[in-house]
C-alpha cells in the first residue's frame, strides 16, 4: 500500500473529526470544513462536540499544511487550495431528511462539487455518509465527473466506507469499531480496505461492491429502529394493562437470546433518519416498505404519547393542566452528549405547550444558542437559573447530572415526576 497518501477529510463534525484525528496519526491529513468558526475552534485545540478530548486533538494538530512537508498530522482549513494536493478525499457530511421525511442529498452534492474542483487523475473519493443503495455511483459520481471533467474509473475512483460513530460513546471509538469498506473496482476496494485497516484496530470487512456497503449501513439503523418501535409499542400496551414495562423487559432479558432494547424517544442523526433513506429507494422501485415505515411512525409518535401520559398522571393527582409549570430535563437526542440534531425531546416540549403548559428546559450538555437556533426553544444550561417550583418534572434525557438532582427543590407540594428513560428509583410514572 502507498503509505504516502495525502488525505483530505471533507466535513469536520461528529464523524469527520475523529476520523481525521485517527488518520493523522499515520498520514498527512487536512480537515476541510466550510464553517470558519469551526475551523478556528479546532485550530485552537477545542472540540465543542466533545468527541475528542482537547489533549488528543492537540496531539495531532500541526501549524502548517502537512501536504507540503510530507509529515503526519492534522491541519484544519476552510481554504479549498489547502486540499488541492490530496490523493484521497473522504466525504463525511450529514445526510438529513426534509420536513416531509424525504432524503436531502444537498450536503452530499455540495461536498462532491467541492471535491470535483480539486480532483486530479488517480485520486480516490471515499464517501462515509449514510445513504440508500446507489447514491454514491448514481448521484455523487456524476457531480464529480461534471465539475472535474474527469472520467470515473479511468481518471479517478471511488469508495464507500459507512461511518459507525456513536456520539458521546468513549468506549466504542472509531478505531475500535469494525469498518465496512468497498471500492469502485476490485483493486480500489483493496486499496480502500488497506487504508482503513492501517488505523482501525478492530479490523475491516471488504464488501464486494459499493452498493452492498451502502445497503449494509442503512439496514443497521433500520433494524435498531424497528426493535425500539417494538418495545415502544409494548410500553403502550403494558401501560394500559398497568404493568411495569421495565420490569417485564428485565424478566424477559434473562433468556440468553432476548434482545435488550428499551422504550424511549428515537431521535438523532442516524436511527431517526436512516430508515427513510431505505424506504425512499424501495418506493422508487415500486415497493412500499410496511415494517420499516410502521416502525418510524410508531417511534415518531412517542413525543406526543409521553406528553399525554404526563397529562393523565397530573389529572389523577388533581393538578390543573392549563397553565401548569413543567420542568423538562434534557433536550439533546441522547444522554451525556451535546448533539441536539433531530432530538425528539422537542416533540415532548411542543406537545406539552399544546396543552397550554409553560415548559422550562434544563440541559447542562446542550448549547443554548444552538438549541434556540434549531428549535426556537430557550433552554438553560446552568442549574442556578432554575429557581421556580413546578407542577411536574419530566426526565426526557438520562444525563448523569440528573441522577444526582434533589427533585424536591423543584417540585410543588402536589406535583409529579415522569421518567421517560426509566432510570429514577422513585417517580410517579414512566414510559
Amino acid at each position: 500500500m502507498n503509505t504516502t497518501h495525502k488525505i483530505a477529510i471533507i466535513g469536520l463534525g461528529y464523524v469527520g473529526l475523529p476520523l481525521a484525528r485517527l488518520f493523522a496519526t499515520k498520514f498527512s491529513v487536512v480537515g476541510f470544513d466550510i464553517n470558519q468558526k469551526r475551523i478556528e475552534e479546532l485550530n485552537q485545540g477545542k472540540d465543542h462536540t466533545l468527541e475528542l478530548d482537547d489533549d488528543i486533538l492537540q496531539s495531532v494538530l500541526v501549524a502548517e499544511n502537512p501536504f507540503n512537508t510530507s509529515e503526519n498530522g492534522l491541519y484544519c482549513s476552510s481554504n479549498l487550495d489547502d486540499i488541492n494536493d490530496a490523493s484521497i478525499y473522504v466525504i463525511t457530511v450529514p445526510t438529513p431528511v426534509d420536513k416531509n421525511n424525504r432524503p436531502d442529498l444537498t450536503p452530499l452534492y455540495k461536498a462532491s462539487e467541492t471535491v470535483g474542483k480539486v480532483l486530479s487523475k488517480g485520486d480516490i473519493v471515499i464517501y462515509e455518509s449514510t445513504v440508500y443503495p446507489g447514491v454514491t455511483e448514481e448521484e455523487c459520481i456524476p457531480v464529480l465527473e461534471k465539475v472535474s471533467g474527469l472520467k470515473f474509473n479511468e481518471d479517478f475512483y471511488a469508495g464507500y466506507s459507512p461511518e459507525r460513530i456513536n456520539p458521546g460513546d468513549k468506549e466504542h471509538t472509531v478505531e475500535k469499531i469494525l469498518k465496512v469498506t468497498s471500492g469502485s473496482t476490485p483493486e480500489i476496494g483493496r486499496i480502500v480496505d488497506d487504508l482503513y485497516k492501517s488505523v482501525i484496530v478492530a479490523g475491516t470487512h471488504l464488501a464486494p461492491t459499493i452498493k452492498v456497503a451502502e445497503a449494509a449501513k442503512v439496514i443497521e439503523n433500520s433494524q435498531r429502529d424497528i426493535n425500539i418501535a417494538f418495545v415502544n409499542e409494548l410500553a403502550k400496551i403494558f401501560n394500559l394493562l398497568e404493568i411495569d414495562t421495565h420490569a417485564v423487559l428485565k424478566a424477559a432479558g434473562t433468556k440468553w437470546n432476548f434482545l435488550p432494547f428499551k422504550p424511549g424517544l428515537v431521535g438523532g442523526h442516524c436511527i431517526g433518519v436512516d430508515p427513510y433513506y431505505l424506504a425512499q429507494k424501495a418506493q422508487e422501485k415500486g415497493y412500499h416498505p410496511e415494517i420499516i415505515l410502521a416502525g418510524r411512525r410508531l417511534n415518531d409518535s412517542m413525543g406526543e404519547y409521553v406528553a399525554s401520559q404526563v397529562v393523565k398522571t397530573m389529572i389523577k393527582k388533581n393538578i390543573k393542566v392549563n397553565g401548569a409549570k413543567i420542568l423538562n430535563l434534557g433536550i439533546t437526542f441522547k444522554e451525556n452528549c451535546p448533539d441536539v440534531r433531530n432530538t425528539k425531546a422537542v416533540d415532548v416540549i411542543n406537545a406539552l405547550e399544546d396543552y397550554s403548559m409553560e415548559v422550562t428546559t434544563y440541559d447542562p450538555w446542550a448549547n443554548e444558542a444552538e438549541v434556540h437556533h434549531e428549535y426556537g426553544i430557550h433552554s438553560v444550561s446552568s442549574l442556578d437559573r432554575i429557581t421556580d417550583k413546578y407542577d411536574a418534572v419530566i426526565l426526557t434525557v438520562a444525563h448523569k447530572e440528573f441522577l444526582e438532582l434533589d427533585f424536591n427543590k423543584f417540585l410543588k407540594e402536589n406535583s409529579i415526576i415522569y421518567d421517560v428513560k426509566g432510570i429514577l428509583p422513585e417517580c410517579d410514572s414512566r414510559l
